[in-house]
């Protein structure tokens, strides 16, 4: 205990009653690298696990998540703020890092408020109900008497410091605690708290990963051979040797990294080499001219998901079919991806914006024949990803090169052509429906049959094949699994009244690297289910507002879709323009939400314009409504340029959309006017909102297209 009193005097921060996290949790902001790895296993059921109360009253949260721009920092931080009763400028938040946080596995599928944040909540709510009993214990005082104010106990007429009530006692587990101030007090949930870290960001502060620098520091670039099959032949080392600045070359396997005193003097070496260098291509299929008729050419793993009923039992009266599909799209993220390492005594620290550290730390050590122990990576934000780009194999990269450059750190940063020719994708899908009406206008019966790639190839089992250099070392690690079926069937059963339905998926493997992108399988068949209940309505002589609320029985569900017809009532199309809507509950159990769209047809070059889009969105209890509006916003404008014009493009040789010529997107000047609602509801849980908006959105704006032209696009990209 004395040497632990000592420490706490040192650092100026302290657990108050609670186990310390250890000396890493106070230095853990900062960028030393002195952190010893550990195995150490954060137990998620120890209070301190989520919080450290610190001797000047302040508070630091801890999460196993990433912020990735969703806004989860913030939120987390309002959560704990409110239990403890402390103003937001008290707190302070750790991100994810090995040996520190919680192992929460992978910042994904929209669960890090319903998970993370909640188990936050429930230690700062804990901590809080020991803190009051305690401080009644010593004062004798009836805990009616006793509050927190700003960081301190007032008992009375006295103030008391965290430290005089819980100093020397045992760490405390997490319990059910009385009540949550987050649901009773409300004093900062539920409000729009102006996030922080966005100031770092507009000053051009360090912030991302891609900021970061060290003393010292080298910097490498990674010899890309031209195509996924491709093997080195041969290779003129001389060039990089006699090229200014050059360190060292490292070679392992067919995997070549040059290593430089500056990063421009890499790109020049990685430039001379990579001219030079002579490969053994082996071809990939070719971008093929009928992508769906080449999808179902593919040996496929097909599967009946679901058959609640007999749907063709009534299939008697008229078929309404629809075949729609999308093609590969990507993360194409603003900074291209980026990691920093060094190995240094027998020890691999690793920043790196991968949204899983535990993962991540337990791959590389099996590609690195390494103990777990031996590895500690600290997540830092990167600069724009929803999903798994290329953040982790940048950071094994950098691991790699790192251990053969003992005691300097290592910064390997990609370019914009390697980010597009070489991340994962999200795959390409075809999604084909039948239905029929009954004399009513209702659906009788439905059968759905979807072809996907699989949805994840994230390194979360520990096997390096699923990391993009592993391929390239002389051991053989193989080839990645086909990755996850439940991705490609998100949101494939509707969330409409079928009781005749049918599911059936095909998994196929196609010719370019797939992994999880937002919203997974969730875009493309609320898209196809959202664009068919249109076509459906019209067929069934109905207004779509109407269809959908005769085939609802969520009444949360009709209640968004009412909010929204609320909010565009008075919306009046001219000639040329069209509205359309969407609507969704991500995976039938998150946020429920609906998006209107406005989109003009051009006279000149018959291009869809999308001028305005609307969106409500209910997401339980709103911990922050302006993150949670951001959020959705951001959804809608990323599916609107998804949808209008996004599409990964290649040849025999490899990737040809290698830079924003190739692969465009959405200008600024080309982001329609949004307008978004929320629906808060304090009394119910929060759900997951991040991947909401994207399948309601993309069928907005097609069905829009379709009121405005007259012609129905089914196959995305809607502009070529």
């Amino acid at each position: 205990m004395s040497n632990r009193r000592t420490f706490i005097k040192q650092v100026g921060s302290i657990s108050i009653g609670f186990s310390l996290l250890g000396p890493f949790s106070c230095i853990s902001e900062g960028k030393s690298s002195a952190m010893p790895a550990g195995k150490k296993e954060i137990d998620p059921e120890n209070i301190d696990s989520w919080i450290e109360l610190q001797a000047d009253g302040k508070l630091k949260v801890i999460t196993g998540k990433m912020e990735l721009g969703q806004g989860i920092s913030i939120a987390i931080m309002q959560v704990a703020a409110e239990e403890l009763q402390l103003p937001i400028e008290r707190v302070s938040i750790q991100l994810a890092e090995t040996g520190v946080t919680p192992n929460e596995g992978i910042t994904a599928g929209s669960r890090s408020i319903e998970t993370s944040a909640m188990n936050v909540r429930r230690a700062a709510a804990c901590a809080r109900e020991v803190l009051l009993k305690k401080t009644s214990e010593k004062t004798g005082l009836s805990m009616t008497e006793i509050s927190l104010e700003e960081g301190r106990i007032r008992a009375g007429d006295n103030y008391y410091d965290w430290s005089e009530i819980m100093d020397g006692q045992e760490q405390q587990r997490v319990f059910e605690p009385e009540t949550y101030y987050g649901k009773t007090k409300r004093k900062l949930v539920g409000k729009p708290v102006p996030r922080p870290d966005l100031e770092k960001m507009i000053r051009g502060e360090e912030f991302y990963v891609q900021d970061l620098r060290f003393p010292e520091m080298l910097h490498a670039r990674i010899i890309r051979p031209p195509s996924y099959k491709t093997k080195l032949q041969s290779l003129n080392e001389d060039l990089a040797s006699n090229s200014p600045g050059f360190v060292k070359l490292v070679r392992l396997g067919y995997f070549i990294a040059v290593v430089a005193e500056k990063e421009y003097e890499a790109i020049q070496i990685q430039k001379k080499l990579e001219q030079t260098c002579e490969w053994a291509s082996e071809p990939i299929p070719s971008s093929p001219a009928d992508l769906k008729s080449y999808i179902k050419s593919l040996p496929a793993n097909s599967n009946i998901d679901e058959e609640p009923g007999d749907w063709k039992a009534e299939n008697k009266n008229s078929t309404i079919k629809a075949s729609y599909s999308k093609p590969y799209i990507m993360h194409a993220a603003n900074g291209p991806s980026c990691a920093v390492a060094i190995y240094n005594d027998g020890i691999l620290d690793i920043w790196s914006h991968s949204q899983g550290v535990y993962p991540l730390r337990d791959t590389i050590a099996n590609m690195l024949d390494l103990p777990q122990d031996k590895i500690h990576i600290k997540g830092v934000p990167g600069s724009g990803c929803y999903g798994h780009n290329a953040a982790d194999d940048v950071a094994a990269e950098a691991a790699l090169i790192a251990k053969e450059l003992p005691g300097r750190h290592i910064r390997l940063q990609w370019m914009r052509e390697e980010e597009h020719g070489w991340e994962p994708y999200g795959t390409a899908m075809i999604m084909e429906h039948e239905a029929t009406l009954d004399e009513s206008g209702q659906i009788a019966t439905w059968n759905y049959e979807l072809w996907s790639d699989g949805h994840s190839t994230r390194p979360t089992s520990g096997d390096p094949a699923n990391l993009l250099p592993a391929r390239y070392l002389n051991k053989d690690f193989g080839v990645p699994g086909q990755g996850w079926r439940g991705g490609a069937i998100r949101n494939a059963p509707p969330i409409y009244k079928t009781d005749k339905f049918r599911l059936t998926s095909h998994i196929f493997e196609g010719p370019l690297r797939i992994s999880a992108l937002r919203g997974l399988g969730a875009y493309a068949n609320v898209f196809g289910i959202e664009c068919f209940m249109d076509e459906l309505a019209e067929a069934a002589g109905k207004d779509v507002f109407e269809f959908r609320f005769a085939h609802l029985e969520d009444k949360r569900a009709v209640d968004c879709l009412k909010r929204l017809r609320e909010m565009t009532f008075n919306v009046s199309p001219t000639p040329g323009e069209g509205f359309g809507i969407g609507f969704a509950q991500y995976k039938n159990s998150a946020s429920y939400c609906g998006v209107a769209a406005l989109v003009e047809i051009s006279e000149q070059n018959k291009s869809p314009v999308v001028k305005k889009m609307w969106g409500v969105i209910d997401s339980g209890e709103c911990i922050n409504p302006d993150g949670l509006k951001n959020q959705t916003e951001g959804g809608m404008i990323q599916s609107a340029s998804w949808t209008l014009m996004e599409q990964v493009k290649w040849n025999s040789n490899g990737i040809t959309s290698l830079d924003w010529q190739s692969y465009p997107m959405l200008r600024f000047q080309e982001i329609p006017e949004i307008e978004v609602e929320v629906i808060d509801r304090p009394d119910m849980p929060p759900l997951g909102a991040g991947e909401a908006a994207q399948g309601p959105a993309a069928a907005a704006v097609a069905n829009a297209i379709y009121k405005a032209g007259g012609k129905r696009f089914r196959d995305l990209p809607v502009v070529r």
